[in-house]
């Protein structure tokens, strides 16, 4: 069955970014919240889930600038002073791969982990990837993408393959998907705007993944504009063009 017929989100009007000098809102007293960066891939996969699964009036997102937090957030909410960080029942959990799975074990909803033993454990192959395949396109932007890069997205076509029962990562939708796919969206433009450098090309599967990615409401609702990614990767990288 397609990814968006278990899509349970629904359009919402998102909270303005918080000032460093907002109030900070009360502590534990019963409300769910996401602290997230509206432009932050970490917690766009937690904001993704967190649509997906139709838990947009359970879950309040509470966005911070991550240029400038407010002081109460890294000393009295997460020690860590990181997003995302997730609000719930008298406890703070962070770590974006722990809370997406938190939210998918925790809350109701599709579950977005296949009990099938094979995929089960690929998913977690795929999960342990994904800080690799992340260093390998961060590092390529310092050298040649064109051959420092293209091994991470050929792992990600070569997944693609594993699996003949969809177009997503397990075959069906699923957390490995929501995990990739905001780096991804990133990578994708910056590269192609910056390097001229298409990882779609020669890579069938991935470009129909990512087309199927797109198709995902609860997805397109955390998406920046593309323009935004690449000034942002310019700025941060130090890419002058």
């Amino acid at each position: 069955m397609a990814a968006t017929a278990f899509d349970k989100s629904v359009k919402e009007e998102l909270p303005p970014v918080l000032n460093p000098t907002a109030e900070q809102p009360p502590l534990f007293d019963g409300t769910i919240r996401l602290y997230l960066a509206y432009g932050c891939p970490f917690a766009q996969r937690v904001w993704i889930t967190r649509n997906y699964k139709g838990l947009q009036d359970d879950i309040k997102l509470i966005p911070l600038n991550l240029q400038s937090k407010p002081a109460w957030y890294g000393e009295k909410v997460y020690p860590s002073n990181r997003v995302p960080a997730l609000e719930h029942n008298g406890k703070i959990i962070g770590e974006s791969l722990d809370v997406m799975k938190y939210l998918d074990s925790n809350f109701d909803g599709q579950s977005l982990l296949p009990d099938d033993p094979a995929k089960k454990e690929y998913a977690e192959e795929l999960f342990v990837y994904t800080d690799t395949f992340n260093k390998i396109v961060f590092t390529s932007f310092k050298g040649d993408p064109v051959k420092e890069a293209g091994s991470a997205f050929d792992y990600l076509e070569n997944a693609l393959h594993k699996f003949d029962d969809g177009p997503f990562l397990l075959g069906q939708f699923s957390l490995v998907d929501i995990a990739y796919t905001t780096f991804v969206e990133r990578f994708h433009v910056f590269l192609l705007e910056v390097f001229k450098y298409d990882i779609t090309a020669g890579r069938p599967k991935l470009a129909a993944w990512i087309e199927e990615m797109n198709k995902i409401e609860a997805y397109k609702q955390t998406k920046l504009d593309p323009k935004e990614h690449v000034e942002s990767f310019k700025k941060y990288f130090l890419v002058s063009t």
